[in-house]
């Protein structure tokens, strides 16, 4: 009997052990801009990707008639978001190239090369128009550098689903190339969440700076609905993901459904790792009759469990998530984005939440 209960203590010890090494995310602050702000004559809205580089946040803007990239200043003390100050605006206009007006400029994500300063920008393309995804490269001034080269899987446009194509990206933890990730399934990789579980694997992609060009992919499987239904739109996809160490991503899912007004998204970050046994899809065609082992998960953090302080209960439209600065007990720091659509389909918010990254020892 001594024996089998030091026995059980020693695996409860062990369990213990495993368990506070784990990440865990503690929210810290909420700030919301106000709506509809004029700069540099446009709007301040429709921010769906955010980068920090050289002590500057860089915010992408979904504006498919101006596309654009806005930078500022973020000042956080004390964990607290204190203020947000909008410095410059780079305005995406064809010079000596038609790549702008040849495509859809539907932006979804940015990320900034420290060294040689070029901004790297996932467009969502159109399916409708026959308008494929795009990966591509700008200067400082909003001019047309380089266009990056997809895996066949990305570029069949009868393959892809309509606002279903790129919407996240990441730089590599290793500085040696890129992640990006679509929002939905594939019409040959699975069927789209419902309230029902399924498969519904998106396809997470890197880009090798060194190859230049897409070295592996891995399948990562959305969570069904958990929401009743109250009106036609019922969606669940990845919006935003952050590699914060080797093979270790942040992921966000969000959901959206129409008949809630305001409250009609539900908001996760999940934690996915690339493990040993993770399968390599990037020469599968079809994962709906393909074997294939996903990204292992686990949920992180849900802004439900919060929504007591946040803005009238409100989360809104997350679709940009990076590193904050470091905190003051020496943990660092997560800035997340909303996209508030312009305000186009009812009350929304340029919402801001800092979060804190703990890791228990």
């Amino acid at each position: 009997m001594k024996k089998i209960y030091f026995l059980l203590c020693i695996e409860i010890l062990f369990l213990s052990c495993k368990h506070t090494n784990q990440t865990q995310l503690n929210f810290l602050d909420e700030y919301v801009l106000k709506d509809s702000i004029e700069f540099k004559n446009s709007i301040i809205g429709g921010l769906s990707g955010v980068d920090y580089v050289n002590n500057q946040y860089y915010f992408v803007v979904d504006d498919a008639r101006n596309p654009r990239i806005l930078s500022a200043n973020i000042k956080i003390e004390a964990n607290k978001i204190a203020s947000i100050d909008f410095n410059n605006a780079i305005f995406l206009k064809d010079s000596t190239t038609t790549f702008y007006k040849d495509n859809a400029l539907d932006l979804e994500s940015v990320f900034i090369d420290e060294k040689t300063k070029e901004i790297n920008l996932v467009s969502e393309g159109s399916v409708r128009k026959g308008k494929k995804p795009r990966v591509f490269k700008v200067d400082e001034n909003g001019g047309f550098i380089k266009n990056i080269e997809l895996p066949k899987s990305l570029s069949n446009l009868e393959n892809i689903k309509h606002n279903a194509a790129f919407e996240a990206s990441s730089k590599s933890i290793n500085d040696d190339g890129f992640w990006a990730a679509f929002e939905a399934p594939l019409k040959s990789d699975g069927e789209d969440p419902t309230f029902t579980k399924k498969s519904s694997p998106i396809r997470i992609t890197y880009f090798d700076n060194n190859y230049k060009k897409a070295t592996k992919q891995f399948a990562y499987q959305l969570e069904h609905i958990t929401k009743p239904a109250k009106g036609n739109i019922n969606l669940n996809g990845v919006t935003a993901i952050l590699e914060y160490k080797e093979n270790h991503f942040f992921v966000i899912e969000r959901t959206y459904q129409n008949g809630y007004g305001a409250y009609g998204n539900i908001v996760r970050i999940f934690e996915a790792t690339i493990e040993k046994e993770s399968t390599n899809i990037i020469e599968i065609e079809a994962l709906k009759t393909t074997n294939f082992i996903p990204l292992k998960k686990r949920l992180l953090f849900n802004f439900n469990d919060v929504k007591n302080k946040l803005t009238e209960g409100i989360i809104d439209n997350i679709e940009g998530i990076i590193f904050g600065p470091v905190l003051p007990n020496g943990n660092k720091s997560l800035l997340l984005v909303s996209d508030d659509n312009f305000q186009i389909y009812g009350k929304q918010l340029n919402q801001f939440i800092l979060l804190e990254i703990q890791t228990n020892k």
